[in-house]
């Protein structure tokens, strides 16, 4: 597809709306008008005074123009145009309009706050073209994410650490990790774990001389829940002799895989007073599980949340994917009732994104038309939130089927902080681990700074003296920003 940009610099949006239409097309961004040499055509352009946009897609046309001394933000208007000849052409009507950010609940709030309630609303559906469903989902989330990030104070930080280990590869999976299964894998995490824990030490020891105080740990990967219960006992240990745990709200593990999950493991999260975990099916119907390479069944998923329950857990998480390969609408549906019966105090609703590194996008595989997945998470909303569940957090990603959302639902009461804090980057985060980003957060502002870690488990190893030198200017950072 070319896109061309003419005599405006508006490329960004442009871009960014033709990827919500066409999210796997390449797209070649021109700045003069000439022969393109292409079927698919965009042109966007403001020209004495006129803001005009010409689509040419797969032998269909369409165009729209405005006086642009008649609007008040230009790229916006050149955004509601081509999403109006866009929908025009594929027929198809994404339900989040001309929104392409990550966090549409935070700029609900940013709405809220200057203009009120109903002018917020307004300007959702008129200005942005969000649909009334997604423009109350995004209200209802923003109401709960305020109470939550008012328990965040200056002085505030949360933990993250990452366990970069999977008992296997899904086909849809992006993340940094390595399959357990192999030799090369499995002879990393004795090391891995060395490091961690004096990660761990060192960011226990900036918290203490700056006098932070942990509001949330969440352990994430990866699978968490493949490590031994003996080294999840002395990732745990070390946490606890690393920080002062007194202010401590919530600690949660993502065990995630049902076949992780053993009762020995379970035992000694709760030992250590791990008050949360995640058991994720990301779908009921076995046949997707195969399709999917999740190498687990629908039986395990269940004997996990017994086991889990049995252990005295009394806060899990399940996750659910929409627009699996080869889901349906009506198992989607299915898969959200059978959670919706077990009665999770968290149910996490994500829609399927198809990432570069994954090996769906690597096979070739494409991102379906999103209207199935429209249905799949309208039904979600409705059955969750009939069911007595409440949306406390959103975000967005790109090449995300039908550029829809990912929403965490919850029991009232029983959120999750740590997502919360973590997507509306309210405190800071120290991350420890491969592939992990500590985000320093300005005390009382709005400025971040962020430490990457190594990505790979085997540079984190080799190079963990250089993560060292970077941990120095943590100090520095709250000493210039107090």
């Amino acid at each position: 597809m070319i896109l061309a940009v003419l005599n405006h610099d508006y490329h960004y949006e442009t871009e960014n709306m033709c990827r919500i239409f066409f999210p796997n097309e390449k797209i070649n961004l021109v700045y003069e008008r000439g022969n393109y040499n292409e079927n698919n055509v965009v042109e966007t352009e403001i020209d004495g005074g006129i803001i005009s946009v010409s689509c040419d897609i797969n032998g269909r046309h369409s165009e729209r123009k405005t006086d642009a001394s008649a609007v008040e933000n230009k790229e916006l208007e050149t955004g509601r145009l081509l999403y109006a000849c866009l929908s025009e052409i594929t027929g198809c009507v994404p339900p989040w309009g001309v929104l392409t950010g990550v966090r549409p609940s935070k700029l609900r709030t940013k709405c809220i706050r200057e203009y009120g309630e109903d002018e917020a609303k307004r300007r959702f559906e008129e200005n942005l073209l969000v649909s009334t469903l997604k423009t109350n989902l995004a209200a209802s989330v923003s109401k709960t994410e305020s109470e939550i990030l008012s328990l965040s104070k200056p002085d505030s930080f949360s933990l993250y650490v990452s366990v970069p280990f999977c008992p296997s590869r899904c086909s849809y999976c992006s993340f940094v990790s390595h399959s357990i299964t192999t030799p090369a894998a499995r002879k990393l995490v004795p090391e891995y774990l060395d490091k961690l824990c004096e990660e761990l030490e060192q960011f226990g020891k900036i918290a203490s001389q700056l006098k932070l105080k942990i509001e949330s740990i969440y352990f994430g990967g990866g699978t968490p829940s493949v490590l031994e219960s003996s080294q999840l006992d002395r990732l745990c240990s070390q946490i606890e002799n690393s920080f002062d745990l007194s202010t401590l709200r919530e600690y949660t593990v993502e065990c995630g895989r049902p076949d992780t999950i053993t009762l020995p493991k379970l035992r000694a999260l709760r030992f250590h007073n791990v008050g949360r975990i995640s058991i994720n099916p990301q779908t009921f119907s076995q046949t997707v599980l195969d399709s999917i390479g999740r190498q687990h069944t629908v039986e395990q998923t269940l004997s996990a949340y017994r086991l889990a329950r049995s252990a005295g857990f009394e806060c899990v998480n399940m996750d659910l994917i929409a627009g699996l390969t080869g889901d349906t609408v009506e198992n989607f549906k299915e898969s959200i009732d059978t959670a919706v019966t077990l009665a999770p105090e968290n149910i996490t609703v994500h829609s399927l994104a198809l990432k570069r590194s994954s090996e769906l996008a690597q096979s070739g595989a494409d991102v379906e038309d999103g209207d199935r997945a429209v249905r799949m998470l309208d039904y979600a909303q409705n059955k969750l939130s009939g069911s007595g569940y409440i949306p406390y957090y959103m975000y967005r990603q790109s090449k995300c089927v039908g550029n829809l959302e990912n929403v965490g639902w919850s029991l009232p009461g029983r959120e999750c902080l740590y997502n919360v804090f973590m997507m509306e980057e309210c405190h800071t985060v120290f991350a420890a681990g491969a592939g992990a980003v500590t985000k320093l957060k300005e005390p009382n502002g709005d400025y971040i700074e962020r430490i990457f870690n190594f990505k790979y488990p085997y540079e984190y190893i080799s190079r963990f003296d250089e993560l060292t030198d970077r941990k120095e200017s943590i100090i520095d950072f709250y000493r210039e920003h107090i």
